[in-house]
Formats: structure tokens, sequence, C-alpha cells
């Protein structure tokens, strides 16, 4: 199977250097953003299985690059994890509008993020095989 490849979004660069030695020490393909703009023109050209982001960026916000990623043919069915802060957590009616995968609360653990990636990748597997 092709290596899986995944968008890590964050401002914060010690965040994404953690997520992303834990997801290719899991053999999967990195590509990376500091903000959501960035995160959208790169959703585009390379067309991540799936993304990770942080809510709270820079020139566009995570929340914002989901509703970006929704209105495009190209990205409306990439799925997403969004890490938030405890202070910024959105609600579930949200959530489900914008089809986000699931939400993180910061500190995590890259493990359980893994996890997490790990699942959704599986669930839509299974899903385009039936």
């Amino acid at each position: 199977m092709a290596e899986r490849r995944v968008l890590v979004v964050d401002d914060e660069i010690h965040i994404v250097h953690v997520v992303a030695i834990k997801l290719r020490n899991n053999g999967y393909e990195v590509i990376t953003a500091d903000n959501g703009a960035e995160a959208l023109e790169l959703a585009q050209q390379e067309r991540p299985d799936i993304i990770v982001t942080d809510f709270q960026m820079p020139i566009m916000t995570g929340l914002e690059l989901v509703k970006e990623l929704r209105k495009d043919q190209i990205t409306k069915d990439i799925p997403v994890i969004l890490l938030t802060a405890r202070s910024f957590a959105i609600s579930k009616e949200q959530q489900e509008e914008l089809q986000i995968s699931t939400c993180l609360s910061k500190p995590f653990s890259p493990r359980e993020l893994l996890g997490h990636v790990e699942d959704i990748l599986h669930q839509q597997e299974v899903v385009v095989q039936s």
C-alpha cells in the first residue's frame, strides 16, 4: 500500500516537530504548514489523506481552514483532526456541520493522536471497500 500522507498544521513548531516524528516513525509521509492559508494551498496541491490542524493560528484559524476545505471539490472529503486549547472548544453542531473527525485538547499525547489518525484512515478504507 502507498504511504499515507498527513498534513500537519500548527504555528507552534515544536508541536509540528513532535507530531511529524511520531507519524513518520509509523510509516506516514508528512507535509507541514504553520498557518491555515499555507495549509489550504498544500491540501489542494498535495491531496493529503488526512489533516491534523491547530485551531488557534495566525492568518487563518483551523476552523476557517476547514470551512475553506469543505467548499472545494478536491478537498471537501479530507478528514480533519482539530487540536484545541481548552478555551477554544467547538460545539458538537459545528464539529458535525464541518465534518471534523475528532477534536483533541492540548496538551495531547502523540500516541493518542496517531491512534486517531489510524482509526479514521482505517474507517475510510472500510467505507471505500464496501
